[in-house]
């Protein structure tokens, strides 16, 4: 018994090696996203700006941004951080094209938790219904003049999917708001239903997001560490748990540690028990923890001009200048600052390297 043991963790350690060398090997020269407002360049925007229409097939919403990292002044291009978020972050650190189809507000289902977007009447895109298909769509798309949009190949595209802060959050499982009967298990099931339509597409190299700390940030966090009674984005949050911000803040807490802790065990399993896709790569990145670190050790991470601060956030800060920003973890009461992008995107391309102490390699 003992012999099979040992045998069974150097199997084990040997796949771990052959897993990284995998992806040390490999030259990404495309990146593709699906998410939130932590990832979304401008796609939301032109939901809004066309009475809910989307984007059409073979459109690069991205364009505008990368004109704008050079001439910001003149285009007033701003996502979620207040600049540049970290998917261009780090297509520009990796020289990678990217192609975004993350939404801000989105969820993983609106078939478990539906937000509605007030602008459209309708709910936000989510990456199920819409974000996927739309990506499918582009690349199989084709220009009149035989140019394909999508220029990515299997062995040089990498995937990344982070959501999960709406679909934990107020107005939906943290405001008991999702769908009746769903629980968060559908929710990590859609994780892993992406995962699985991307596969089928000919996708083979993958990065899965766990959820952010959503406890430090100034919408959930305890008063003790600067959470706030309401925000824009929780307006109504007196209304829950008798007013008592300590309890939602706990709560919140108690979501993102037993996800994540689903998304520990689940990716393993997928790849190594059920073989749910042969031939893939997949890293479990926790972010969760770097973010944490970044809070616990902000002078490692954060270069402003002014005092570091991990519970404040730039927009509450009145007028300051680029430089005393990236000082700050947060922009606003619920999004990252540029700065936290730029960490986030950095450790990123460490994950891609294959030897990230931030990651999992399946």
């Amino acid at each position: 018994m003992r012999w099979f043991v040992l045998s069974s963790i150097v199997l084990s350690t040997a796949s771990a090696e052959y897993i990284t060398n995998v992806w040390q090997s490999q030259d990404f020269k495309t990146l593709v996203t699906f998410g939130d407002s932590y990832t979304d360049e401008n796609r939301l925007g032109y939901f809004g700006s066309h009475n809910g229409s989307a984007p059409p097939v073979g459109v690069d919403l991205g364009v505008v941004c990368q004109i704008s990292f050079f001439l910001s002044s003149l285009h007033g291009y701003k996502a979620s951080t207040g600049g540049l978020v970290w998917p261009r972050y780090a297509s520009i650190y990796t020289n990678s094209t990217l192609y975004n189809y993350a939404v801000s507000g989105a969820v993983c289902s609106n078939k478990i938790t539906p937000r509605t977007f007030a602008a459209i009447n309708a709910p936000f895109p989510d990456i199920l219904g819409y974000e996927l298909p739309a990506y499918l769509a582009d690349s199989r798309h084709v220009s009149p003049n035989g140019t394909a949009f999508f220029t990515g190949t299997p062995d040089t595209t990498v995937y990344a999917i982070w959501i999960g802060t709406n679909d934990v959050g107020n107005n939906a499982f943290l405001t008991d708001s999702q769908v009746a009967g769903k629980v968060l298990n559908d929710y990590v099931d859609c994780v892993y239903d992406i995962v699985d339509g991307l596969y089928a597409s000919g996708a083979r190299y993958f990065v899965l997001l766990n959820l952010a700390p959503l406890s430090l940030l100034p919408q959930y966090a305890t008063p003790a560490h600067g959470g706030l009674d309401s925000t824009p984005f929780f307006p109504d949050k007196q209304n829950f748990s008798g007013g008592n911000i300590t309890e939602i803040s706990c709560r919140v807490l108690e979501t993102v540690v037993a996800v994540n802790g689903i998304y520990e065990y689940r990716t393993p399993f997928e790849t190594r028990v059920e073989h749910a896709w042969p031939g893939a790569n997949v890293a479990n990145f926790n972010v969760n923890a770097l973010i944490s670190d970044v809070y616990a050790h902000p002078a490692e991470y954060l270069n402003g001009t002014a005092p570091l601060n991990t519970t404040g956030y730039v927009t509450g800060a009145g007028n300051i200048s680029r430089s005393d920003r990236d000082s700050f973890m947060w922009y606003d009461e619920l999004h990252p600052s540029e700065q936290l992008g730029r960490v986030v995107a950095r450790e990123f391309v460490g994950v891609l390297g294959g030897e990230s102490k931030w990651a999992k390699y399946w």
